[in-house]
């Protein structure tokens, strides 16, 4: 009984600090009025750098962080998008491709939010490491697109990369063979951030 009370007050915790951290990693609390992010040096990064606002499906040929996406990844999302609304799941992606400008923007924020580069690498890329910039990752919601493609994501190569940001997904074509391969705790144990 104990242990019962304890995994629940684990899952709640991390439920709480999953939606608190979602804020920070470019879902819909970067999107502001009008769909726009502030970001970039003249303080303004529209959709066409990749902010999104809420509600965008994979199916969107209209948001460049959804068409900008590798097309791989892309068709992955949408296949999996598919049967998961065969299941009553809608998949929203909150972030996908981002321009430099927008992704320099997010760490910025980060860091003024937690007090240190240090801190705001645990949640945000550099531009050049970002798999987003790259293409190469998409965020989405709801909490039950994620929970569903946390279990059958593999099936279509995408695969959760870290513990603390369950939302994020990469591709990995071997992983519908092999499964997903281990997720880092965060961005700070994947040697692709540290170049």
């Amino acid at each position: 009984m104990v242990l019962i009370a304890i995994v629940v007050a684990v899952t709640m915790m991390v439920g709480s600090l999953a939606r608190s951290l979602a804020a920070t990693s470019a879902g819909p609390a970067d999107t502001l009025q009008g769909g726009a992010a502030m970001a970039g040096a003249d303080g303004v990064v529209t959709e066409a750098d990749g902010a999104m606002p809420d509600g965008v499906s994979a199916f969107d040929e209209q948001q460049p962080g959804v068409v900008n996406l590798d097309p791989d990844l892309l068709h992955a999302l949408r296949e999996a998008a598919v049967h998961a609304r065969e299941d009553g799941i809608e998949v929203v992606v909150n972030s996908g491709w981002r321009s430099p400008e927008y992704q320099d923007r997010l760490l910025g924020d980060a860091v003024a939010d937690y007090g240190s580069e240090a801190e705001a690498a645990r949640w945000v890329a550099t531009a050049e490491t970002s798999a987003h910039v790259a293409g190469e990752a998409v965020d989405v919601g709801s909490y039950d697109a994620i929970d569903w493609l946390s279990e059958y994501g593999a099936g279509y190569g995408l695969c959760p990369i870290y513990d603390n940001e369950p939302w994020h997904f990469e591709l990995h074509p071997e992983a519908i063979d092999q499964g997903c391969p281990a997720k880092y705790f965060d961005p700070t144990e994947d040697p692709r951030m540290q170049q």
